[in-house]
């Protein structure tokens, strides 16, 4: 039996992960999430191979029993304050989350763990300046507190290694959706909007460019990366090469879901928005093993399950 735990588990991302975990029966994982954005419903109905405990990873004391008591194979750390508009109103929180990183990493250290993987974000990279961005050769251009406290907790993955030989495996996330996501996120939030025929605000002149990663293609390349332990001390962009303006995002959500819904145009964010995101995604398609789902095809698999939470279906 391999112990796994995964913090952050009853958010959308690692709930999805530690799905996929908990149905290999050869695995028993442990979620802990301190439920600020997280949510209950997020976790695996079935299956007794799995156990969650409200713990703050940011607490030492916390998150410390939890790993004496099982000493983990490996560790999933997920757990972080997340949406561009909470970070950017919470940033001493954001802040609070290297206390997180640090534990992790020393209580890994102490009980032995094999590796462990961190969720960091393409925020790391700021406003492009080059396109795509490619883990080893891009600049990294990180203001925001988030996206500076992601890098930090790369820099800690690091010199853990260096010093005393933790293995890691970073994972920068591109936008990711899919069913189960939180409504502060663009595509929940335009689709949520679009069946309830309101308004869809999009901030400036919507020719800002994102590219959108299926929730399945975030996992199944994570899990592939473990299974067959590549990308051992290795950085990985894990999202979709494929570039959309948020205008087109928006247009195709309202089209999709035969909505009535206006696209209104509000003043630019001060800040955090950047232009463009493109990853060079080559290393992860290796590990995908398949084709990336489509844009259009991931929203056919998302819209029936907003549509049935707005009980519309």
């Amino acid at each position: 039996m391999t112990n796994i735990l995964v913090t952050g588990g009853a958010g959308f991302i690692a709930s999805s992960l530690a799905y996929k975990l908990v149905s290999n029966t050869d695995n028993f994982v442990v979620i802990v999430d301190n439920l600020s954005t997280g949510n209950l419903k997020n976790l695996p109905s079935e299956k007794d191979n799995w156990r969650f405990f409200r713990c703050d990873v940011n607490n030492y004391r916390e998150i410390s029993e939890i790993m004496m008591m099982f000493k983990f194979d490996f560790v999933f750390h997920y757990a972080a304050v997340v949406g561009v508009k909470r970070t950017q109103k919470n940033p001493v929180s954001v802040l609070k989350d290297l206390h997180g990183v640090e534990n992790i990493l020393l209580l890994s250290k102490n009980t032995n763990v094999k590796r462990v993987f961190y969720s960091s974000s393409s925020e790391v990279y700021g406003e492009p300046v080059e396109l795509p961005q490619n883990e080893q050769t891009t600049p990294l251009n990180s203001r925001l507190p988030y996206a500076i406290v992601k890098n930090a907790g790369e820099a800690f993955l690091r010199s853990y290694n260096k010093e005393f030989g933790l293995n890691y495996t970073i994972f920068r996330f591109f936008n990711t959706y899919g069913p189960k996501q939180s409504h502060h996120f663009v595509i929940s939030k335009f689709i949520n909007k679009a069946l309830n025929d309101e308004p869809i605000t999009i901030y400036g002149d919507g020719n800002q460019t994102r590219t959108f990663c299926y929730i399945d293609d975030n996992i199944d390349a994570c899990l592939n990366a473990f299974y067959s332990n590549q990308e051992i001390n290795k950085v990985i962009n894990i999202g979709s090469d494929k570039e959309f303006t948020i205008l087109e995002l928006a247009n195709k959500i309202v089209k999709s879901t035969n909505s009535k819904s206006e696209i209104i145009h509000l003043p630019p964010l001060p800040e955090g928005d950047m232009t463009r995101r493109l990853p060079d995604i080559t290393r992860m398609k290796k590990l995908l093993i398949r084709e990336p789902v489509s844009l259009d095809d991931g929203l056919l698999k998302t819209i029936p399950y907003f549509a049935k939470e707005n009980k519309f279906i």
